[in-house]
């Protein structure tokens, strides 16, 4: 299985609500619940009103479309990382699973996925 690294400098935001100036930029994650409302965003393009704001992600992507009858994809990748003390934030889409590691942990990271037997592109 292929995983590629970005170079994008990410925020994961909890904010009160999002403006269209929130969703510029090449990426974004959004989600809303009866809980709350979180913005994944380039780090340029973070909102500057929030509750809370967590800089300093970096972010893979599982390579190709993922059919949802595939089974336990995301979860080797979390195990071996929680081995390695890499903590993860996952975003899905409709085709894939995006893993965000912080900045510091994604040339470990990137070693612990590569050395159990995925190509990193």
């Amino acid at each position: 299985m292929e995983i590629k690294a970005f170079d994008w400098d990410l925020s994961i935001c909890k904010v009160e609500k999002v403006s269209p100036e929130d969703l510029e930029g090449d990426i974004y994650f959004l989600a809303k619940t009866d809980e709350e409302l979180s913005l994944v965003c380039l780090t340029e393009n973070a909102p500057d009103e929030f509750i809370e704001r967590d800089d300093g992600w970096k972010a893979f992507r599982i390579q190709g479309v993922l059919d949802f009858s595939l089974i336990g994809i995301l979860a080797p990748i979390a195990d071996l990382l929680a081995q390695n003390r890499i903590g993860i934030f996952a975003c899905s889409t409709y085709n894939t699973d995006y893993v965000l590691v912080k900045k510091e942990n994604l040339e470990n990271a990137l070693k612990v996925l590569s050395k159990a037997g995925y190509e990193v592109v």
